[in-house]
């Protein structure tokens, strides 16, 4: 390549300063839709991994699916678990907060009810919002009821304090049920 012949590789210096400046350009939060189920949509700030795990509620291990990442010196997350009728619906959301509320114990808590368009009214849809000597937290819990009529639960997480101001806010915000 005779044309390109008297251009020069760039040294280490010119090399750091071009990833810096990439870097720079890069946002910490990088917002992308994604559907997580047929059911439910939700905005993240970063690239997701999914997981998948039981969780022991009560006397019995549920399945668990989760997806979420890391942005901005916080975690985002989504988790579903099939609940079945409004009844057993009910016992999974309480054994769910319960055991969710478990690892911040002396911690300041808050809880109040919310609203979610298309989210169903029992279990009622509630946010926990939790403040401990070294961490902080904001969770949503709540419903939905997919075409046939069977519930599914869902808890919305962040966890730590964003660096951006709006960014909890931008991810509960971005949660859409169908």
């Amino acid at each position: 390549m005779p044309f390109l012949s008297h251009l020069r590789r760039p040294g280490p210096l010119a090399a750091a300063l071009l990833a810096c400046a990439l870097a720079a350009c890069s946002p910490v939060f990088n917002w992308r839709e994604v559907p997580f189920d047929g059911e439910l949509t939700l905005l993240l700030p970063c690239k997701p991994d999914r997981a998948q795990r039981t969780l022991p509620l009560g006397e019995a291990a549920v399945p668990l699916d989760m997806i979420g990442c890391e942005a901005g010196g916080a975690t985002f997350a989504l988790a579903r678990l099939p609940a079945g009728d409004p009844a057993q619906a009910r016992l999974r959301a309480e054994a769910w907060r319960a055991a969710a509320r478990r690892p911040w114990a002396g911690a300041q808590l808050s809880e109040a009810p919310i609203t979610l368009p298309r989210a169903a009214e029992a279990p009622a849809p509630v946010e926990l919002v939790a403040h401990g000597p070294a961490a902080e937290a904001r969770m949503r819990w709540f419903a939905h009821a997919d075409a046939r009529g069977a519930l599914t639960l869902y808890q919305a997480t962040v966890l730590g304090r964003p660096s951006e101001a709006d960014a909890a806010a931008t991810f509960f915000e971005g949660l859409k049920l169908r």
